[in-house]
C-alpha cells in the first residue's frame, strides 16, 4: 500500500499534534483494540497521549485503566447529541498530544458526518493537528461490512490520510480468490490510503489464547509482559506479537 506521498510541512508533521481516529461502521471487529495499540504504541515511542472513548454503548477503551481514558457523553435523550463533538473538536484543538479517539459503531455516521459538514479537516489543519483515520478490515462474515464502512470514508475524503488494520481474527480477508489489495474497494481508492497494519491470524492455541486473555483482563501489553498473570512462553508469545504490530507502525511514519 502506499505510504504519504506529500512531505507534510513543519506544521502537520505526522508526530506533532496528531490525532487518530478509530472508526469503523460494523461493530465488534476491533476498533477498541486497534486504539488501545496505538495508544500503546505512542507511549512505547515516547509520545504524550489522551485517549477519549466517544462510544455510548461499549466503553472498551475506558477500560483500559493504564491508558487514562476519558470518556465524551453524546447520549441525551436516547439519541446522540451532535453538539458533544464541538467538546471533542475544543480539545482536539487546544491540548497539546498525540490524541487517540475511539468511536463506536452507532456514533459512525453522526461523527463522520460531523466532521465533513463542518470542515473540520481544515479547522484541525489551520490549527497545525493531522488527522489519520484507522479502519478495520476483518475475514469471515463481516467482510462485506467493513468493506462498506471502508469505502464510505474514501469516497467522502481527498486526503491520503487513512490507515486500514487487517484483522484476520475472524478469518483470511478473501474474497472470490482476491486478497484486499486486489480488490475493486481498494484499487478505486488507494491513493486515499496512507498504510496498512497487518494483524496476521496466528496459533488460535497459543497466541490467540493469550491475547485473549490480555483483552479480557484489559491489560496493555506491557502490562501483561511486565507483571500480568502469564507464563514465560506466553509472555514471549505476547511480545512477538508487540514487536510485529510496533514495527508495522514504525513503517507508517506517525512518530
Amino acid at each position: 500500500m502506499p505510504k504519504n506521498a506529500t512531505t507534510p510541512t513543519d506544521e502537520t508533521e505526522p508526530g506533532r499534534n496528531a490525532i487518530h481516529l478509530s472508526l469503523q461502521g460494523k461493530g465488534g471487529v476491533g476498533k477498541s483494540f486497534i486504539a488501545s495499540i496505538l495508544a500503546q504504541y505512542f507511549v512505547a515511542r515516547g509520545k504524550a497521549i489522551r485517549c477519549i472513548d466517544t462510544d455510548p454503548v461499549n466503553t472498551t477503551l475506558f477500560q483500559y485503566k493504564a491508558l487514562s481514558v476519558s470518556r465524551l457523553e453524546l447520549l441525551r435523550d436516547g439519541g446522540i447529541d451532535q453538539r458533544g463533538f464541538d467538546v471533542l473538536m475544543e480539545r482536539l484543538l487546544t491540548e497539546d498530544a498525540t490524541f487517540i479517539v475511539d468511536n463506536g459503531a452507532s456514533t459512525f455516521i453522526p461523527l463522520w458526518n460531523y466532521i465533513l459538514e463542518n470542515n473540520a479537516v481544515e479547522v484541525l489543519t489551520r490549527a497545525g493537528k493531522r488527522l489519520f483515520v484507522h479502519t478495520v478490515i476483518t475475514g469471515g462474515q463481516a467482510l462485506v461490512d467493513t468493506l462498506y464502512g471502508f469505502k464510505s470514508l474514501v469516497d467522502s475524503t481527498s486526503d491520503q490520510n487513512i490507515i486500514v488494520w487487517l484483522n484476520e481474527y475472524f478469518g483470511r480477508i478473501e474474497r472470490d480468490g482476491k486478497c484486499f489489495e486486489e480488490m475493486g474497494a481498494y484499487k478505486d481508492s488507494a491513493d486515499k490510503v496512507l498504510g496498512s497494519v497487518h494483524l496476521t491470524r496466528r496459533n488460535q492455541d497459543t497466541f490467540g489464547h493469550d491475547l485473549e486473555e490480555v483483552i479480557s483482563r484489559k491489560l496493555t501489553l506491557e502490562e501483561a509482559i511486565k507483571d500480568g498473570p502469564f507464563t514465560i512462553m506466553s509472555k514471549q508469545r505476547l511480545k512477538v506479537m508487540q514487536r510485529d504490530w510496533f514495527e508495522q507502525l514504525d513503517r507508517l511514519d506517525l512518530i
